[in-house]
């Protein structure tokens, strides 16, 4: 099954995103990498670690907040074996729909992907 990584500036953000998104998509594999020791920020070696946590061999998709955690994301995925992509998503809609995606027996990383950047279409008013 692909799996899923959430990276957030703010660890409690990147759990909470992971625990509604768990809550729609049932057995998917959802990690939280979010947070720096000392508080807000993002960590290559924590993403990878949540990228090698949530990889089976299938592969994982990385959804990410903003600014560094691209850049963290991307050198991460340069440290770990796992097949990674980063989706340009809105990071819980991506997760949501990404999440649900996951439990498809027919998903590969591209439509996980595919399925997440959907969410930047969403409209929450008319």
């Amino acid at each position: 099954m692909i799996g899923l990584v959430v990276v957030s500036h703010s660890a409690r953000a990147a759990e909470g995103i992971c625990e509604v998104a768990q809550e729609m998509a049932g057995d998917a594999r959802i990690e939280p990498a979010g947070g720096e020791d000392d508080g807000l920020g993002t960590d290559a070696g924590r993403i990878q670690e949540a990228i090698d946590a949530a990889d089976d061999g299938d592969g994982v998709v990385v959804l990410v907040d903003l600014g560094s955690a691209v850049m963290n994301a991307e050198l991460a995925i340069e440290m770990s074996d796992a097949e990674v992509r980063i989706a340009d998503a809105p990071v819980l809609e991506g997760a949501v729909n990404a999440g649900v995606e996951t439990t498809s027996g027919k998903a590969t990383l591209d439509s996980v992907v595919e399925r997440a950047e959907e969410a930047r279409e969403y409209r929450k008013l008319d």
